[in-house]
């Protein structure tokens, strides 16, 4: 069977058999009257329009015999669809969906789906904990069970009765479960920054400066692109168009200041407004230099530069950095700088003189500095942690608060 252009509807057919019109959705022949007929074009249009509505999918067996499996694979297809970024990028909430689910799929996978109700959600949940999961993220996960269950009944594949009854299951709170609390992000020392920065390339040094500068979260900095960043003023303006409330439309603004600036300003010299700032490329030619500045071999002895890459590398570097990677680039620095402490001798946790440290404890830093100097207000504003019904009436307020908080520390 053709696949289906994405604007397309399966077509209105005369079933020669019966004499009555037919459409096939999923692979399922719907009978739909009389060919012809206006009742038959009437249940073409509802069926199709039904069918549109729930992302072009039929259930999977009537109501009362789906299992929990089968409206799992429905709801995949929803979420790999619906959690994208306005350019189609997936945002990586449906991985998180994913694994939260999975603990439900190998309880009750082949359980049919009217079936579960509040205990089997607090099975699921003991599961969560026997895994190890932290008391907040058991939280989270439990939200994205009750929001698929919400979902395969906003479809008619559940009873409402099912989502109401889920509600009555109540958060785990503090010292009254089993579960594991996450330790609390805390600032990193400016000393131990500075400490790591030396073993970073150039480019992730930067990122880390102008993060800490601006108070700007890993994934801001990482999308960052050359045409986002307005350098008209004496503070310059960095508008993010991918950022953790933008599915909210609710505008990010970032004011850099004199000594971020410095910073990122040889990184703006890329022609393409598109391009990333920051980029992998990059920073892999940055390694590639400082191992060639730091070679003892005579360049007339030995390999010749770029003689021994590989052609068809498994990995090549993206176009941009990810939290993933730019957290990673940060734990592989600080080891290196401990193992450059003792020598090139590997050490336990015990004996590190720098810790590991992550991107989002630079956000932290940045906030309690402005906090300290500024005030609570000036470091909400300046982080955008404005809440959503106050955003509009405080927006040109906040924007000034932070303009001037970025002109002395920034």
């Amino acid at each position: 069977m053709p696949k289906l252009k994405e604007n397309s509807l399966p077509a209105y057919r005369l079933h020669r058999q019966s004499g009555q019109a037919i459409v096939t959705l999923n692979g399922h022949d719907v009978l739909l009257g009389v060919f012809g007929s206006a009742a038959s074009k009437a249940e073409y249009r509802r069926r199709t329009a039904e069918w549109l509505s729930i992302g072009r999918q039929l259930p999977p067996a009537p109501v009362q015999d789906a299992t929990i499996a089968e409206l799992m694979r429905l709801y995949k297809t929803h979420c790999d669809v619906y959690y994208r970024r306005p350019d189609g990028e997936p945002t990586g909430e449906a991985d998180k969906i994913g694994m939260a689910l999975k603990p439900l799929r190998l309880l009750y996978g082949p359980t049919t789906a009217n079936e579960f109700g509040p205990v089997k959600l607090k099975a699921v949940r003991e599961a969560m904990i026997k895994l190890g999961w932290c008391r907040g993220m058991i939280n989270q996960a439990i939200g994205r069970v009750r929001r698929f269950v919400k979902w395969c009944v906003e479809n008619e594949y559940l009873h409402a009765s099912i989502l109401q009854a889920l509600q009555a299951v109540a958060p785990l709170k503090v010292g009254r479960c089993a579960a594991r609390e996450s330790e609390p992000v805390k600032p990193v020392d400016d000393d131990v920054i500075e400490a790591t920065l030396p073993f970073l390339t150039p480019t992730v040094a930067a990122m880390v400066q102008l993060q800490r500068l601006t108070g700007a979260r890993p994934g801001e900095i990482c999308a960052m692109r050359v045409g986002e960043v307005d350098h008209s003023g004496e503070i310059w303006k960095y508008r993010p168009t991918q950022h953790k409330t933008a599915h909210h439309n609710i505008e990010r603004l970032i004011h850099i200041g004199p000594k971020a600036q410095v910073v990122l300003r040889p990184f703006l010299l890329k022609l393409d407004p598109t391009a990333y700032v920051f980029s992998p490329t990059d920073s892999l030619n940055e390694m590639r230099q400082q191992r060639a500045e730091s070679r003892k071999t005579p360049r007339s002895c030995g390999n010749v530069a770029g003689s021994n890459r590989q052609r068809k590398p498994k990995r090549k570097p993206g176009e941009s950095y990810d939290t993933f990677s730019y957290r990673r680039a940060i734990a592989r620095a600080c080891d290196a700088a401990n193992q450059w402490a003792y020598g090139g001798m590997v050490i336990g946790n015990d004996e590190r003189i720098i810790p590991r440290w992550h991107p989002h404890q630079l956000r932290h830093s940045a906030a309690t500095e402005i906090r300290r100097q500024f005030g609570l207000e000036a470091a909400q504003h300046v982080l955008g942690h404005a809440s959503m019904d106050m955003a509009e009436v405080y927006a040109e307020k906040n924007a000034d608060i932070a303009r001037n908080v970025m002109a002395k520390i920034g």
